[in-house]
């Protein structure tokens, strides 16, 4: 499930290379707006009930050299059922505070998109979480709103699993807290982040 961190590596490597430049071609610091962005990740529970959880509190920008870092608080989790929250932090993501996200991007290749410009892009990124790295890759689609606002999202649905961070072990033991007999271990993930440009 927390696989669905992968995804906002990707977002916020598209976000640089979209909107880090005004007209007059000064790069600036773009910082993700938490209250506006979403992540919502999947799972289906004994093969029949779908259902659809989110983080409520992620941070983070990107730098005018196109350093991203990206931060998700894995406490933020939220399911809908206060003990599974609680489970799946202690078992899941094993008692680790936040998830981080990280990019580098190639300032040369960087192109403002004029206001109510659209693109897609595949992008690259590094998901840390309890001392496993995971690189990861997608395609994004990102609209600029404003001279200062960007909003990036997953241009498909992204499907991610579970064993490329290591967490099917605590999978598999919310499984058995819960008395299921399943628990899908490939997530499908959707998201939604703003950035404002700073200053």
């Amino acid at each position: 499930m927390l696989n669905s961190l992968k995804s906002l590596a990707l977002a916020t490597a598209i976000i640089t290379t979209t909107s880090m430049a005004f007209a007059d071609g000064h790069a600036s610091n773009w910082t993700l707006d938490g209250d506006n962005s979403r992540l919502t990740f999947g799972s289906i529970k004994g093969d029949t009930t779908g259902e659809a959880h989110s983080f409520g509190a992620i941070s983070g920008g990107v730098s005018a050299d196109g350093a991203t870092l990206i931060e998700v608080d894995l406490a933020s989790v939220q399911t809908n059922i206060d003990i599974r929250n609680e489970r799946m932090i202690e078992h899941v993501f094993k008692g680790a505070g936040t998830a981080t996200l990280a990019a580098n991007i190639d300032m040369d290749a960087l192109s403002a998109l004029e206001v109510g410009g659209m693109t897609t892009t595949e992008v690259e990124g590094v998901l840390t979480l309890a001392g496993t790295e995971v690189e990861i890759e997608a395609e994004m689609f990102a609209v600029r709103l404003s001279e200062g606002t960007v909003m990036v999202t997953t241009n498909d649905i992204i499907f991610v699993e579970t064993e490329d961070l290591g967490i099917t072990e605590g999978v598999n033991k919310l499984m058995e807290l819960a008395g299921l007999d399943s628990i899908t271990r490939t997530t499908p993930v959707v998201m939604r982040l703003i950035f404002n440009v700073d200053g």
